[in-house]
């Protein structure tokens, strides 16, 4: 992606080394798999996941220095928040509507938002509650080495995607997917979740289209980010990590759904098409 010397985004909160104060997930990113399956990349259910737990885990006190490698993708996150905040405010306008930018949260170990207290190893995450964005770097790494998604348009499609989920916030659908939790069973609302989810990937992917158009795409971007998206599907990580996949069980869809999702949203470039909710076919 072409992104060096471009405008990064004013909207970027920098709390690394400050950690998180409340209760909070402790272990690392395999002891908690079930919760980074529910929350990986997800946006709106944190509080929930996070208020149900708790914990032995501690804040580590450590002084935060950051790295030549910190820097840069601390920069190149930035870039990539102005990005969508230029489409994004583009789409709505063509709509009618006004886009408030959300901020971008970068943190290190642990963090506090409205919706809990979250360590680095739920990932990336959006919080409607404060409509902040919230993203340990270490995460690109993890991207990288554990679930096998190179590449800088990797960790774009990554923060697309959170993104995407304040453009539901912003249009009402988180809000109308939260009143169907209390009226559902976790099997059936998990469906919803799924659905949910999608929308979000092909949102990601409307914002790749524009990004496109921007010129800012380079050869094997967009290879990187479908690559990325099956990776974090729920059955490619739960069999990674139980051996079997459990459909009932799914939040956010399968890999080839995530990744059909996307592509959906690159190709049409419009909200339009992106009702995932009322697809007959995921």
């Amino acid at each position: 992606m072409k992104w060096q010397g471009r405008r990064g985004s004013s909207n970027v909160e920098d709390r690394r080394g400050m950690g998180g104060g409340g209760k909070m997930v402790g272990g690392g990113i395999g002891g908690i798999i079930l919760v980074v399956i529910v929350t990986l990349l997800s946006g709106g259910n944190v509080g929930d996941i996070l208020g149900g737990l708790t914990s032995s885990g501690t804040t580590s006190n450590a002084p935060y220095q950051e790295t030549a490698q910190d820097k840069e993708l601390a920069e190149f996150v930035s870039v990539v928040l102005a990005d969508t905040e230029d489409v994004w405010t583009e789409v709505f306008a063509q709509q009618g509507l006004t886009y408030t930018d959300p901020t971008l949260v970068l943190y290190s170990g642990s963090v506090d938002s409205a919706c809990g207290t979250a360590s680095s190893a739920v990932g990336p995450f959006y919080c409607p509650g404060d409509s902040k964005l919230y993203i340990d770097l270490s995460f690109y790494d993890e991207l990288q080495q554990r679930f096998q998604a190179p590449g800088d348009f990797a960790m774009a499609y990554v923060i697309a995607h959170e993104v995407g989920h304040h453009v539901q916030t912003l249009l009402g659908t988180s809000e109308k997917l939260n009143a169907l939790r209390q009226s559902l069973s976790k099997t059936e609302f998990n469906k919803y979740q799924v659905r949910f989810e999608l929308q979000a990937d092909y949102l990601a992917g409307v914002w790749a289209k524009h990004a496109q158009g921007m010129n800012l795409l380079e050869e094997g971007d967009l290879d990187e980010a479908l690559t990325a998206a099956s990776a974090v599907g729920d059955d490619t990580i739960q069999k990674q990590t139980q051996g079997y996949a459990v459909p009932d069980s799914f939040t956010h869809g399968t890999s080839e759904q995530r990744k059909r999702w996307f592509y959906k949203g690159f190709n049409s470039g419009t909200i339009a098409g992106g009702d995932t909710f009322n697809a007959t076919e995921l």
